[in-house]
């Protein structure tokens, strides 16, 4: 095998060319490839960060949401307590309104069964005077006398 310089130029071309390459090109490729590789990392700590804010909010909510749901069922039960409580009071306001009642109805029926005697009395006295007087001016007998009496009965 023989050299020629031919081969020679081609050499000290592709060692040029590698020279090249390694002083020019290869830097900018390596600043690509780390700017690259650092764009790359950041996203990835971004997603990461991303992620774990995403587990906290959620455990956030789902604290939030259960706190609601305990309060919620505090006050329903809160509601369901003041709602038993209304009705006994209710109940125990309706029993003493109706036994108010019932001894304001005792009172006026014992005071109209007293005006009722009262009338009662009134007339029998009036209706006994009335056939006393009857009784005397007529004259006495007795069948007369059963007479009145039988009319007076029928008048009482």
């Amino acid at each position: 095998m023989s050299f020629n310089l031919t081969l020679l130029a081609q050499m000290l071309a592709f060692a040029a060319f590698i020279l090249f390459t390694v002083k020019v090109v290869w830097p900018h490729m390596l600043r690509a490839i780390e700017t690259r590789q650092k764009t790359i990392a950041d996203g990835l700590a971004a997603a990461e960060q991303g992620q774990r804010a995403l587990q906290t909010s959620t455990r956030q909510a789902d604290d939030a949401i259960r706190a609601a749901r305990d309060r919620s069922a505090d006050i329903v039960g809160q509601a369901e307590k003041r709602a038993v409580q209304m009705i006994e009071e209710a109940k125990v306001a309706a029993k003493e309104e109706g036994a108010r009642e019932k001894i304001a109805a005792r009172s006026e029926i014992d005071q109209e069964v007293q005006r009722a005697r009262e009338q009662l009395r009134e007339q029998v006295a009036s209706l006994a005077v009335a056939g006393a007087e009857q009784i005397l001016r007529r004259e006495i007998d007795v069948r007369a006398h059963a007479e009145l009496l039988d009319r007076i009965k029928r008048q009482l």
